[in-house]
């Protein structure tokens, strides 16, 4: 009777304290709640990480554009200085290789800014200089700027390496600027483009816009040029060459700006978007 009693005690303590066990379990739970934050910690701070790494790698990305579209930028300001040097003291076009000592200074600095050569060249320069400061830029005006310098710059290599270049005879520093117009400029903007972007930035609206300004140029070298008998290029020249074949000439040049400002837009969409930072 007595160990019965007992026996109902122990139970009743044990039901009055709770199940026998429960601390045992009690514990696991407390581990395995522990391990769980622990996890959860482990992968905060795994996303912490991969969240610096990720603004580090971006901030190289950045780094490296503003890096690309200065150089670009510096190589035209090299070139106009060499050439703006040399036209004053001596005359000497880097554009053609003429020398124009005996024309006034004035004169020079209007024949100079007159080439297409150079106007796509500063182009390129107001272009390289606003993606230095912010590689992301954007913006509608903006956009048929930068569309302006690729399709320019474009132009600007392939007609003077197929048509200028066999009859262009530098030497010394001009032929040092001629290169950085004609050649290291035009390769290193399509080569920044093409790496640094930025993408999507061409609508057919930027296209249409895009070709305001070769026509603008057309109309203001066909009106410079009857009015004073000079002409930038040789098959522009209208008394050389007379009215149809210049006219064909341009034709021809306009067709080619529109196929590349067509095949720029065709890489700006299909190419991988890409925008440093």
């Amino acid at each position: 009777m007595e160990a019965g009693t007992d026996a109902a005690g122990r139970i009743f303590a044990s039901v009055r304290t709770g199940v026998p066990g429960r601390d045992r379990d009690d514990d696991l739970v407390a581990r395995m709640s522990g391990s769980a934050d622990d996890t959860s910690g482990s992968a905060r701070r795994g996303g912490r990480r991969g969240t610096v790494s990720d603004e580090a790698g971006r901030g190289r990305s950045t780094g490296h554009a503003r890096t690309a579209h200065a150089l670009v930028a510096l190589v035209v300001v090299v070139s106009l200085v060499v050439q703006l040097v040399l036209l004053l003291e001596s005359g000497t076009d880097a554009n053609t290789g003429d020398l124009q000592a005996e024309v006034p200074v004035g004169t020079r600095l209007v024949r100079l800014f007159s080439y297409f050569t150079i106007q796509s060249n500063l182009i390129v320069l107001a272009a390289s200089v606003t993606l230095a400061l912010d590689p992301r830029r954007d913006g509608r005006v903006w956009r048929v700027l930068r569309l302006d310098a690729l399709l320019g710059i474009t132009i600007t290599g392939l007609v003077y390496w197929t048509l200028l270049a066999p009859v262009v005879d530098l030497h010394g520093a001009a032929l040092a600027s001629g290169l950085g117009f004609h050649l290291v400029s035009p390769v290193a903007t399509l080569v920044v483009w093409w790496r640094f972007g930025p993408r999507p930035r061409v609508r057919w609206s930027t296209v249409a816009w895009a070709f305001a300004w070769p026509l603008a140029w057309v109309a203001y070298t066909v009106v410079h040029g009857a009015a004073t008998g000079w002409y930038p290029y040789p098959f522009l020249d209208v008394a050389a060459v007379g009215y149809a074949r210049a006219l064909a000439a341009t034709a021809v040049v306009l067709v080619l700006g529109l196929l590349v400002a067509l095949a720029l837009k065709r890489f700006d969409r299909r190419r991988p978007v890409r925008w440093a930072g």
